[in-house]
């Protein structure tokens, strides 16, 4: 009776395995046929939005005399600015639109005019109540009726607000603005934003920051997931996205979170032509970092306003101290100050009574002085659409301004070791190949990373490299890549993890004794090169970053990768030509040399 079951246990068992091993073949097909799926929708989405925004929306339309008329009076303004007119149209329309447009563009009238034109009320989704308050303010000075309903406002004005909403009773509001948090945790609010659908009242959904929509975007916000719900509740409400940085891939991803797949994309041209671009090495030590900063202050920016961006709530404040000992009126800002702290230091940088503030990236959004000159980033930008927003807020009077980073090596790494994503990773790099670059305009690498076209753009000078434009040559460094992969297999084989500061060390010989390696001659070239190199045998693969995470911080160390294909051909590196290290050649095409053979891994 025994064996009986215990066969049919065993029969089970096989039967068992049998149909996981055909789960396991249908779960892979299944997982391929998903991710062709997703491919493919994400093509035709992309081709929908491409056809979509080709349409050209500057004509004549039923309200183009009362848009006029609005621009003029109301406004005071006698001309639109590039995209304005497409995108007021665009959604004057009923269709759903993302406008792509720079810090300073004139984002704001593309929605504020359209709630002129048209009976009803527009929902504005702003992320700072400070920058909301601001807009209701100037909106008033023009005679438009807008309110804000937040945790601060009070219970006869939301009384009167929601009077509004739900009967269509009192005075009329044409622009209501909300943060998300308000949107996702207020029942009461959506509540009233229902019956104001309902009597046909709610003409457009405005959300003002729409890149913290997506998880690919260098701000994500989680209370911008919530937004995802508002076109299923208003299906025939347009929506309104609006943002100073997106890539495509951000796009794509804000449309599909939106549900606004295939929409309009209208895109103001990223070229700021007043802004000059430039990217200057910053000094070794914490000191001469600050006299070097002294020096630009009161010399090229003598009596002129600016921001520099740090990268930590330290460096803030130890940058204003050292600045502040050497006699500069500046003062740090960062999200663990108090909120009227943070609004005094804004207020008094406004009336010019500092120079310049010292920030965190928490100093963004709501940031509106025309007559910023300089906006300096200490460290590498964690994202080439962080820097392109932050610098963006110099030079907003049209004026020429100086967008400056102060660029090392290291400082690649202190980045490095605060992100946790491979998206995160890969931002990083961006910005990081933008300060490598030897010839490439500023200005044509920002369009590019944006998509953005810049054939009919040109630079005029306002960028170090075509300001001082230098020959540069390919230069084959493999022999360097030689050395310093014997460093690499040297270390390891001792046990030891390589940071960059003992991986130069070695090289030059000044290291520990056991990482230094005899048959490696110290390389006739200063430390700056140096770490140029390495930093290019980084971004060629050839090099990985491995990160080890303790209780107190997170230590990068750098590996061989041993899967780069990078390592089967020659290894070339751009140099400036009076720039080339000694013992070092140009690379020549029509050299009848094989490229080296594959070092073993």
């Amino acid at each position: 009776m025994s064996d009986d079951l215990l066969k049919k246990i065993t029969k089970i068992e096989e039967q068992i395995k049998s149909i996981q091993k055909e789960q396991a073949k249908l779960n892979e097909k299944l997982r391929i046929l998903n991710t062709e799926r997703d491919e493919l929708k994400s093509k035709y989405n992309l081709e929908k939005t491409k056809k979509e925004s080709e349409k050209d929306w500057s004509g004549n339309f039923p309200w183009t005399e009362k848009v006029f008329e609005i621009l003029k009076n109301i406004f005071k303004l006698k001309e639109f600015r590039s995209k304005q007119l497409s995108a007021i149209n665009a959604t004057l329309s009923k269709k759903d639109v993302l406008l792509l447009m720079p810090t300073g563009g004139g984002k704001s009238l593309c929605y504020q005019l359209p709630s002129l034109v048209e009976r009803g009320t527009s929902l504005v989704i702003s992320p700072l109540i400070s920058l909301i308050e601001d807009q209701i303010i100037n909106l008033k000075k023009l005679g438009v009726s807008a309110e804000t309903i937040n945790s601060s406002t009070s219970k006869e004005s939301k009384k009167n607000i929601y009077q509004y909403m739900a009967k269509n009773q009192g005075t009329v509001i044409k622009l209501i603005f909300v943060t998300p948090e308000w949107l996702a945790k207020s029942k009461m609010f959506m509540s009233n934003l229902q019956k104001c659908y309902a009597l046909g009242n709610l003409n457009r959904i405005v959300i003002d920051e729409v890149h913290c929509c997506s998880q690919w975007g260098h701000d994500f916000r989680p209370d911008y997931k919530y937004l995802g719900l508002l076109k299923g509740m208003f299906s025939d409400v347009p929506i309104l996205g609006l943002t100073a940085t997106a890539t495509m891939s951000v796009i794509l991803d804000i449309q599909e979170m939106l549900d606004i797949s295939g929409c309009t994309v209208l895109r103001a041209p990223f070229f700021r032509p007043n802004l000059f671009y430039e990217v200057l090495p910053k000094p070794s030590d914490a000191a001469a970092c600050l006299d070097y900063l002294e020096k630009l202050m009161t010399t090229n920016f003598k009596e002129q306003s600016g921001i520099i961006y740090a990268l930590s709530i330290k460096d803030t404040e130890e940058l204003s101290k050292g600045l502040r000992e050497r006699g500069l009126k500046v003062h740090y800002y960062h999200a663990n100050l108090e909120p009227e702290a943070r609004s005094a230091i804004h207020e008094r940088w406004l009336r010019n009574k500092y120079q310049a503030v010292i920030a965190t990236v928490a100093f963004g959004m709501g940031i509106d002085k025309p007559d910023v000159r300089f906006v300096i980033h200490h460290s590498l930008p964690k994202s080439l659409e962080g820097f392109y927003q932050e610098s963006g807020r110099a030079g907003r009077d049209g004026k020429p301004a100086r967008c400056i980073v102060l660029y090392k090596l290291s400082d690649y790494f202190r980045v490095s070791s605060l992100v946790g994503s491979k998206v995160e990773e890969n931002k990083v790099k961006a910005s990081l190949e933008y300060c490598l670059a030897q010839n490439t305009c500023r200005h044509k690498q920002i369009a590019s990373h944006f998509e953005d076209g810049f054939e009919t753009v040109r630079c005029e000078k306002m960028c170090d490299h075509c300001k001082n434009p230098r020959k540069c040559l390919e230069v084959d460094v493999t022999s360097v890549w030689k050395d310093i992969y014997t460093i690499m297999e040297n270390a390891e084989s001792n046990g030891v993890n390589l940071t960059l500061l003992k991986l130069i060390d070695a090289w030059y010989s000044t290291g520990a004794k056991e990482l230094r390696v005899d048959t490696v001659k110290k390389p006739r070239m200063d430390r700056i090169t140096a770490e140029y190199l390495v930093a290019n045998f980084l971004q060629k693969g050839l090099l990985k970053e491995e990160k080890n995470y303790t209780a107190y911080s997170v230590n990068v160390y750098l590996k061989i990768n041993r899967k780069s294909d990078a390592m089967k051909n020659r290894i070339l590196v751009t140099f400036k030509e009076d720039a080339i290290p000694k013992g070092l050649l140009p690379f020549n095409k029509d050299s009848e040399e094989p490229p080296p053979k594959r070092m073993k891994t």
